[in-house]
């Protein structure tokens, strides 16, 4: 942690980011009995947060993951996402320079292995979906074993649909790149069960990942990547969740499912029972946390990009997201290329990523360690007045013990905020640096107070603690 702050010092014990070494009889990830809204992790409530590559460091060759994952360690961070093999883009796709899921001709590695017939369209072999790729499964749980060691926590994503043509032309499911003839039909309608064979091969495909990673604590599963695109069905998307629980009942560990619902926001209705985190895209402002908050589940924010290069709409979707409730968020970080695994290189992509917003994020997640957040939940009644139309104020309080407030907006910042009768200290913090830029001690009998903030750039976020009385 970045510096010890004097009136939180009695929670730090209360870690709800740094984990504990893993054990061979370590549960995987779970819901937090106490709070379901976040995440035990070897024994310790958790907030996963990430600055992620594109998602190609395991099917991708030529990425240095050893190299990436320490620089997620040495950052703070503890969340990674990686695609399976089933679906990537060509050097063209979405603008992306030095895309991390455009391997080079040949240099693509997924679950299945290659046959001794040429001619698939990514360089190299056609595949055999009916034979797996030893060299694929060694990459993978040595990625999982790498980053368990840094207490990084992997989301699997099996699938993701074919936003274009092109990027149905390069999977190993499509007829024209496999030899068993599977796969004959138009993108729209992979993920839809209307091709017996090819779901076929997907459930397979499934069931051996779970089997090869059934071992591994630091991981849990995502279904499909978007399926709100490119004609996934929803009585698909139920069907992979159903083929993931029932080839993990036999073996010791269950892990979480994760399912993505959408881009920015949407009511779950009639949500799958066998999903524990419900995952959302660009979720700015964060309305799907408050939408969604009374299912009990984990929320997540666990993409996000295409805003500019700069900083700040980054680090304020991450502080907004977290503090409405949420448990998860991860940003796609373009500053991760092959070349470039320790996340320095420059950003030629429809977003952002390096050093200092990962040193932006590490103040957001020791602000949160700081936290009993258990006991914590969303505040819309606290902040009953701001002094400026510019500003937005999100809170988590432990009523009568503990409030956080993010501002976002403006330069400073008058709040108008009911306690509880009684003492307190606050603090206000610097997003960026991590800083206490003001403290001061106060007393309340009314309940009501006022708190003025010390000027800021762009946001700042405020902690009140009741002292002893």
């Amino acid at each position: 942690m970045r510096r010890f702050l004097p009136i939180l010092g009695a929670y730090l014990a209360m870690s709800t980011l740094v984990s504990a070494p893993a054990t061979s009889e370590a549960a995987p990830v779970s819901l937090h009995p106490k709070n379901p809204h976040y995440l035990l992790f070897r024994g310790r409530p958790t907030v996963l947060i990430g600055s992620t590559e594109h998602y190609g460091a395991v099917l991708n060759q030529d990425f240095d993951y050893h190299t990436y994952l320490k620089e997620l360690e040495k950052s703070g961070l503890n969340l990674t996402r990686t695609f399976s093999g089933a679906y990537m883009e060509d050097v063209a796709s979405f603008g992306i320079t030095h895309n991390t899921l455009a391997p080079l001709s040949g240099r693509l590695l997924c679950p299945w292995a290659r046959s001794s017939e040429p001619g698939y369209a990514g360089g190299g072999a056609k595949l055999d979906l009916d034979a797996w790729d030893p060299a694929y499964f060694e990459r993978l749980k040595d990625f999982v074993s790498e980053a368990s060691k840094r207490g990084v926590i992997v989301e699997y994503v099996f699938f993701c649909p074919f936003y274009e043509d092109g990027m149905w032309d390069l999977s190993p499911m499509k007829s024209s790149n496999n030899v068993n003839g599977v796969g004959d039909l138009a993108r729209t309608d992979v993920y839809t069960l209307k091709d017996a064979k090819l779901t076929a091969v997907q459930d397979a495909m499934v069931r051996k990942v779970v089997e090869e990673l059934q071992g591994f604590d630091n991981l849990y599963y995502e279904i499909c990547n978007e399926p709100y695109f490119g004609g996934v069905t929803l009585e698909w998307q139920r069907h992979i969740s159903q083929v993931i629980a029932d080839a993990e009942a036999p073996l010791k560990q269950r892990h979480l499912i994760a399912q993505n619902i959408a881009n920015n926001t949407a009511k779950i209705e009639d949500p799958d029972p066998r999903v524990s985190i419900f995952n959302f895209h660009y979720a700015r402002p964060p309305e799907a946390v408050e939408t969604n908050y009374a299912l009990n589940r984990v929320l997540a924010d666990d993409e996000t990009g295409f805003d500019g290069s700069a900083d700040r709409p980054y680090r304020q979707e991450a502080w907004e997201f977290l503090m409405a409730g949420g448990g998860i968020y991860d940003n796609l970080d373009y500053s991760f290329s092959v070349g470039h695994e320790k996340g320095d290189g420059e950003v030629k992509a429809p977003g952002g990523g390096g050093p200092a917003l990962r040193k932006q994020l590490k103040v957001l997640r020791d602000f949160l360690r700081a936290l009993p957040l258990l006991k914590m939940a969303p505040d819309t009644t606290l902040v009953r007045k701001i002094n400026t139309e510019k500003a937005t104020a999100r809170a988590l309080s432990e009523p009568g013990k503990i409030y956080a407030i993010y501002v976002k907006g403006d330069s400073q910042a008058s709040l108008t905020v009911e306690l509880a009768p009684g003492t307190y200290e606050s603090e206000w913090l610097n997003t960026k640096t991590g800083k206490i830029d003001k403290q001061e001690t106060f007393s309340t009998d009314k309940g009501w107070k006022r708190l003025v903030s010390p000027a800021y750039l762009e946001d700042i976020v405020v902690r009140v603690k009741r002292t002893g009385d």
